[in-house]
């Protein structure tokens, strides 16, 4: 699948982005996770294949997109970022995915402007994820303690593959590419670690079950079969309070499911969003 890449200004900032397939395609905006990146989402975009035009968005603070300053990485931010890349972008109705902060982004998006999304997909996140529980406990965790700076691409590697050890060799190779640049003879992170850890310990993350109410449109949620951040009980809550969602549950998953099985995320999602356009 072609790659291209782009620019856009929201408020201050500029922003990046990338872009998979044909314009002409049916559009799918791809939000990655708090320490993400657009290029997370290559996999996925080659399995939708001909026919998809994905967007990966390079959120504030990470990839190649500026900065910001620390209030805003918070979710009102990101979802007026979003709206102003689809504006950018000039479309109509698209598909949305979202995995973790995307998923929250995505959701919040939604409950904002219902008339717009066709297709929810959200990836291992739910109401009172981020705010309770093993998941959130461990992402603070990560945020107090992740270095700012490796002596070498080996103690980088080896940061990741603590820490994320179901990552396939693909995925991890990416998050190397995509997670770090090298400086003064050092490694440090592409994304801005210090602030979005200053945001994500000080700002308390939004109630999502208005949004996961108000949802409208067909939605899927992934859930790692592996996952701390998502649990079975709230799953079921989501799918009893609105009819709108299905779910699937992947084994051998953890919160990272499109990283850890990459195969069966896509073909879960490909198959979602093919059945409303079939």
């Amino acid at each position: 699948m072609s790659e291209t890449s782009g620019l856009f200004r929201s408020g201050d900032l500029q922003l990046h982005y990338l872009r998979w397939g044909d314009l002409t395609g049916i559009p799918v905006v791809m939000l990655h996770g708090l320490r993400g990146f657009a290029a997370t989402w290559e996999s996925l975009a080659d399995a939708l294949g001909e026919g998809y035009c994905c967007y990966g968005l390079d959120q504030r603070g990470r990839g190649e997109s500026d900065w910001g300053p620390v209030e805003g990485y918070q979710t009102a931010t990101y979802v007026q970022d979003l709206e102003r890349f689809v504006d950018h972008l000039g479309l109509d109705r698209f598909v949305l995915i979202g995995h973790s902060l995307g998923g929250t982004n995505a959701l919040e998006y939604v409950r904002r402007h219902p008339e717009r999304v066709t297709r929810l997909v959200i990836e291992d996140i739910g109401p009172g994820s981020s705010n309770r529980g093993e998941g959130a406990e461990r992402i603070r965790r990560e945020m107090r303690n992740t270095p700012l700076t490796f002596a070498s691409w080996e103690e980088a590697e080896a940061f990741w593959r603590f820490s994320r050890p179901n990552l396939t060799e693909e995925a991890l190779q990416a998050r190397l590419q995509n997670s770090f640049r090298e400086r003064d003879g050092k490694i440090g992170w592409k994304h801005d670690q210090l602030g979005i850890a200053e945001a994500r310990l000080t700002f308390e993350p939004i109630d999502l079950w208005p949004a996961v109410k108000a949802v409208k449109c067909p939605a899927l949620l992934v859930k790692g079969g592996d996952s701390d951040f998502l649990p079975r009980a709230t799953v079921q809550e989501i799918l009893t309070s609105n009819q709108a969602f299905s779910a699937v549950e992947v084994d051998n998953a953890s919160h990272y499911v499109h990283d850890d099985q990459p195969d069966v995320f896509n073909k879960a999602v490909v198959d979602f969003i093919q059945a409303g356009y079939n």
